[in-house]
């Protein structure tokens, strides 16, 4: 491990808004503040937005910033990138802003029934060659679905085409409402304050050209949510 990763890890401890709970805690298990982060973190009864697999946290940063009228809570299981964001919500003493550190499969363990306003998910890992593992596969939204409040938006932000036409096939196989879809934000005009937040992935695939895609989409139903076979046909 390198010293500033070690360092890194070590302040970590120190910051008061970042969760790191052990697999003992979560492994089958409730978290302590599942069901109760607006009394017991946040003391307010605002709305909850979730941001998984959030990197460094600039998502979960910035929108808070923007929005003092609403708590964030990122995920991601990298301690290291983790640091950024909770380093500089800390510094910034951002009252409605938390970090948990785990891994995706593990959210149900920290999430009630409607817990959850709105999900941001922001340049996950496409998983080309495993469609299950990907964080908008059948498997993940029926997570999710028992925990985001109904009429509840997913914002899925990403360079990956395939990811995008993928998520979007599945919601309309599934019924399920699509408020909003872009295929490259920037050139058709589509971002606001809000899409043109860039993290330091977003940078990086903007240099080299990659436009960048944008769906927000609900889970709404009892249905199972399904993937079609032909889904593999065509992204």
């Amino acid at each position: 491990m390198g010293k500033n990763k070690y360092l890194r890890f070590r302040e970590n401890e120190t910051f008061t808004l970042l969760y790191q709970p052990a697999f003992e805690e979560i492994f089958r298990r409730d978290f302590k503040f599942k069901g109760v982060w607006r009394e017991q973190v946040f003391h307010n009864n605002n709305p909850i937005v979730l941001e998984l697999g959030c990197g460094k946290g600039e998502y979960t940063v910035t929108l808070a910033l923007h929005a003092a009228e609403k708590n964030f809570i990122g995920v991601d299981v990298k301690g290291a990138r983790l640091w950024r964001g909770a380093k500089t919500a800390t510094e910034k003493q951002l009252q409605n802003v938390a970090f948990i550190r785990t891994r995706i499969d593990f959210i149900e363990s920290f999430f009630a029934p409607h817990e959850i306003d709105e999900i941001w998910i922001t340049f996950p890992d496409p998983q080309p060659k495993a469609a299950r593992k990907r964080l908008t596969s059948p498997l993940f939204l029926t997570r999710y679905r028992k925990f985001l409040k109904p009429g509840g938006h997913i914002h899925l932000k990403t360079d990956s085409r395939l990811l995008h036409d993928y998520t979007k096939a599945l919601a309309m196989h599934n019924h399920l409402k699509v408020w909003e879809s872009s295929t490259d934000i920037y050139e058709l005009g589509f971002a606001d304050n809000v899409l043109s937040i860039k993290t330091h992935y977003e940078q990086l695939f903007l240099k080299k050209g990659i436009p960048i895609t944008y769906l927000e989409f609900g889970i709404d139903g009892d249905d199972m949510i399904q993937e079609p076979e032909e889904i593999f046909k065509h992204v």
